[in-house]
């Protein structure tokens, strides 16, 4: 069993992953829009070149996601999506590019469970942990 979040975007999806593609050194598999499927029917002609499916594979995850149609949209609340690294290092990178122009609500830091924790809300509304495994 796999279990894979699923963001949703109030239109921003496409800048989103290719943001987060950069950062984590994923590759995007699959930028699906409205435009060209059945559903293009079903959408406002500004809403055909919006998001229906986002696909981001990175070293031990995959990060899935769309453009929610605005009367559906949510600030998200409630989650963070969490990633774990094994060193330092890499929290303190991550941390500083996924935060970029959002909102760290807790500076990465030691702390007494991990050599590194942090947590922010993204440029797109999005918030994230970032954690080092403690060493063994």
């Amino acid at each position: 069993m796999q279990i894979n979040p699923y963001l949703l975007f109030n239109g921003n999806c496409e800048a989103a992953f290719k943001f987060y593609e950069k950062c984590l050194g994923g590759k995007i598999t699959a930028m699906m829009p409205h435009e060209g499927t059945p559903m293009e029917k079903s959408v406002p002609p500004e809403w055909l070149k919006k998001i229906i499916h986002a696909r981001l594979v990175a070293t031990g995850m995959v990060l899935m996601g769309s453009d929610a149609p605005p009367s559906h949209f949510q600030q998200p609340q409630g989650f963070s999506v969490s990633v774990t690294v094994t060193t330092t290092e890499e929290a303190d990178r991550l941390f500083g590019a996924l935060s970029e122009n959002g909102k760290v609500t807790m500076p990465i830091q030691k702390t007494f469970w991990s050599p590194r924790f942090g947590m922010f809300v993204d440029q797109f509304g999005i918030p994230w942990m970032i954690m080092c495994e403690p060493a063994a």
